[in-house]
């Protein structure tokens, strides 16, 4: 890690970070003559930091702020090392940092950590799970009361329609999104396909498949901080809200996966479209833990206003193959590539939370050798389905409820994700629909 300051001698500060519940980076600058310190020793911080609510605020009576004096603990620079930050004007880099008790033992309130500890759970059964992202966000002129679109770069005008596809739109937005591509490529992040999707100023960036779960939650969560920083550089706002826009489609993150043995086979693979029976017994863990994971899925107050029947989102908990309207798909194409595509969360997700529920159901289901119902076939919206829960109250419920996230995560984060939500949830009663767009504007 020292090599890359070397390297890089135009760096001027540094910045320590991690992703606190909320997927919110907390951390501190740090001057480059000091960075050696914090590469060697780590830096400290409060347990509680990891915990804070939207606001940024402690949880009332939580058991690591007064109750525990406040504790500190070290954080160390994950394997990830330095990453540039472009968009920011003097030269910086971050450092990755995640938690640990002064023993060893990692932070069980750290979502890095709950990550790699179901990646653990993979290595364990000799398997490696391949994850992608699709990361769909707004970009959005919010300097007056309502939010709109920016005008164009290129006409100045505002088209304030929905633009599927369309060229013109990734030829009006070229400069920020080649800033964006150079961005990603000093970063490591694998940016691929970007499109123009079916909300004004609404786009989708294909993230390519690793295997490496922790890195592909690394990237989605540094795209999210250079998506939103980049925007500010050139003018506007970038939002991954769940719908910014009532008359809009909303945004989505959707994840792909697969899952690699020892020799490198997909073992979700056996020849054919219809996929294997690992495939079926991770499409059952997905199923099943669906209605608790929600919680993680739309994490916040605005996330349910996405989940409106015909459009686009799913509502009802149900698979099929090559079909959008479900909350699971097996896309069709060669065989050697099947995978799963979870399409369920909003693009206001905690990346490492995300993914670890997704990848823990899965394996869930593996362990158990599960069955799910039949595929279904048509529109999911007119099937009589299970339905997942449609409010954030009921969301919390689940989450507190489910034997599946008890699987999956370990009992402290559950509780300290339970306190933070509905600590939020209390306290988001008390603000009108403006100031809920500001703040969510702004954080996610």
């Amino acid at each position: 890690m020292s090599d890359y300051l070397f390297e890089n001698p135009e760096i001027k500060s540094i910045r320590v970070a991690a992703a606190d519940l909320n997927g919110q980076p907390r951390g501190k600058r740090i001057a480059r003559r000091y960075a050696q310190k914090a590469i060697e020793d780590g830096t400290r911080f409060p347990y509680s930091v990891l915990n804070l609510d939207i606001w940024g605020e402690d949880i009332d009576d939580s058991p690591l702020v007064f109750e525990a004096g406040d504790p500190d603990g070290i954080l160390r620079p994950t394997e990830r090392g330095f990453v540039p930050m472009p968009w920011i004007d003097a030269p910086t880099a971050l450092l990755p940092i995640w938690m640990f008790h002064d023993d060893g033992r990692p932070f069980a309130g750290d979502p890095r950590h709950a990550l790699a500890r179901v990646v653990e759970r993979y290595k364990a059964r000799g398997l490696t799970p391949v994850v992608a992202t699709e990361m769909e966000f707004y970009l959005i002129d919010d300097r007056g009361r309502e939010l709109r679109v920016p005008p164009s770069p290129r006409s100045g005008k505002r088209r304030q329609q929905a633009e599927i596809l369309a060229l013109r739109q990734l030829d009006a937005w070229d400069a920020f999104f080649t800033a964006l591509y150079d961005a990603c490529e000093e970063m490591d992040i694998p940016a691929d396909t970007t499109i123009s999707e079916a909300g004004p100023g609404q786009f989708e960036i294909n993230l390519m498949h690793a295997p490496d779960a922790l890195k592909a939650a690394d990237d989605a969560w540094f795209f999210k901080l250079l998506v939103n920083g980049l925007a500010r550089r050139h003018g506007f706002a970038a939002s991954f809200m769940a719908k910014p826009y009532p008359e809009y489609s909303g945004s989505g993150l959707h994840m792909h996966f697969s899952i690699l043995d020892e020799t490198g086979r997909n073992i979700f693979d056996d020849g054919t479209a219809k996929g294997s029976a690992m495939l079926r017994h991770a499409v059952a863990g997905c199923l099943q833990a669906m209605p608790g994971s929600m919680l993680i899925l739309a994490p916040h107050a605005t996330s349910y206003d996405r989940f409106v029947p015909g459009a686009h989102a799913p509502t009802g908990i149900a698979w099929a193959y090559e079909n959008r309207t479900t909350a699971l798909r097996i896309p069709s194409g060669n065989p050697a590539a099947r995978r799963i595509e979870h399409r369920v969360a909003g693009g206001d997700i905690n990346p490492y939370l995300l993914i670890a529920a997704i990848l823990g159901a899965a394996l869930n289901g593996i362990e158990d050798g599960v069955e799910p119902p039949p595929a279904i076939t048509g529109n999911a919206y007119d099937k009589d389905l299970e339905q997942l829960p449609r409010t954030w109250d009921a969301a919390i419920d689940a989450f507190a409820n489910s034997p599946e996230i008890a699987r999956i995560f370990p009992a402290d984060l559950i509780a300290n994700f339970l306190a933070t939500k509905r600590q939020e949830l209390h306290y988001m009663a008390e603000l009108g629909p403006e100031e809920r767009q500001e703040l969510y504007l702004d954080t996610i």
